[in-house]
């Protein structure tokens, strides 16, 4: 008897009873900042059961919620079940981040002859923007839809100077989510002088549901990359291509998280603690989302698909996840408990030309599309 796996992209439908026509979008408070701003809330829902929750702190997806191969639906994101708990013991899970996802050696580049010295919140590196990033900033909404397509926008401007950046730069961030289980996101930016810019969103999942016993570690990681990027004891990218062939970073035919996670013979492995890598996508950058990843878990059947227009993927196995944070319905989070899945140009672009360009200039917007596309799977029994 021969097992194959079928994808079924329509996720739960005949599990889950359809609540509406179309994908709908409901608005709501998730509490106050410090100061008394309003954080608001809105829910986008598909009436397949999936349904996203994003936030206007950090632009954050705070909950995903999607059924198993038998109807149960489950939360498969980390974070925080309150706006409290965002503020007070911030980590990177589901925000929005800018200005520039992932490490800046040194925190300092240099752009038309100047350098800019950024703030520094990795020891000597500049990580996700600084310790003031996007994803510590109350964006504001300008458009919620229902429809087809149900979405939410939301806005920023960072102003010339933040956290060491050049350039004021207006930010638009666009989630969408249709009935097959689609959650898009869309950045888009635009600079009154250059500036860099490489935006993403820090989700860590857990397929199957977030504070589950056994984490992610039983799920199962499918990367489309032939060579991977490795670092130097500082997590900066050596400038090095190196083959995935033969290593614990091939996932090209898909490989269980906990086979490798532990592998102290492979230098990269302990100098990551774990899994946290740029894989440079066989693909390339692209003009529509192509796969950059798929997640799925055995057991309750389902699956993650990450499609991008960006050239790489940092992979991060929650290796600084220590039991100290107690995210949602009191669950204590530990390495392995969720895995990040990041969209993005490579690590420390602006200072390894060879990696191309994370230039941005008035008159020619950066713009990147990703999507969080969650199914079911089935086992079939062929004779």
């Amino acid at each position: 008897m021969m097992r194959t796996r079928l994808l079924l992209t329509a996720c739960a439908i005949a599990l889950v009873p359809a609540a509406a026509a179309a994908a709908t979008a409901e608005r709501s408070s998730f509490g106050k900042m410090p100061d008394g701003t309003m954080v608001e809330a809105v829910t986008l829902s598909g009436k397949n059961g999936v349904r996203a929750r994003i936030i206007t702190f950090g632009a954050t997806l705070q909950a995903l919620e999607a059924p198993d191969r038998n109807g149960k639906v489950a939360d498969v994101t980390l974070g925080y079940d309150d706006l409290a708990s965002y503020i007070a013991k911030p980590n990177y899970w589901g925000q929005t981040i800018g200005r520039y996802a992932n490490r800046i050696a040194g925190g300092k580049f240099t752009l038309d002859g100047k350098t800019y010295q950024l703030a520094q919140n990795d020891k000597a590196n500049s990580l996700h923007g600084g310790p003031g990033g996007f994803d510590k900033a109350v964006w504001r909404i300008t458009e919620v839809k229902d429809g087809p397509v149900a979405s939410v926008t939301m806005k920023l401007t960072s102003p010339d100077g933040d956290q060491g950046y050049p350039g004021k730069l207006d930010v638009t961030v666009t989630y969408t989510l249709d009935d097959s289980g689609a959650l898009g996101i869309d950045f888009h930016a635009t600079s009154d002088r250059p500036t860099i810019v490489n935006l993403t969103n820090h989700a860590l999942f857990d397929m199957a549901g977030e504070g589950s016993p056994y984490g992610a570690l039983g799920q199962r990681l499918t990367i489309p990359a032939s060579r991977y990027l490795p670092v130097d004891d500082a997590l900066i990218p050596t400038g090095e291509r190196r083959s995935v062939e033969g290593t614990v970073f091939d996932f090209r035919r898909g490989r269980t998280l906990h086979d490798g996670l532990r592998d102290g013979t492979d230098p990269q492995i302990v100098i990551g603690r774990g899994w946290d890598h740029n894989w440079i996508l066989d693909k390339g950058a692209t003009a529509e989302p192509q796969l950059a990843a798929r997640l799925e878990d055995p057991k309750s059947g389902r699956v993650l698909e990450v499609l991008t227009t960006e050239p790489g993927v940092q992979f991060y196995s929650g290796n600084f996840l220590d039991g100290t944070m107690v995210g949602k319905k009191g669950h204590v989070y530990r390495m392995g408990d969720g895995i990040a899945l990041e969209p993005q140009k490579f690590p420390d672009t602006p200072n390894q030309p060879a990696f191309g360009s994370a230039r941005v200039e008035p008159g020619k917007p950066y713009r990147h599309r990703m999507v969080y596309r969650v199914s079911v799977a089935r086992d079939e029994v062929a004779g």
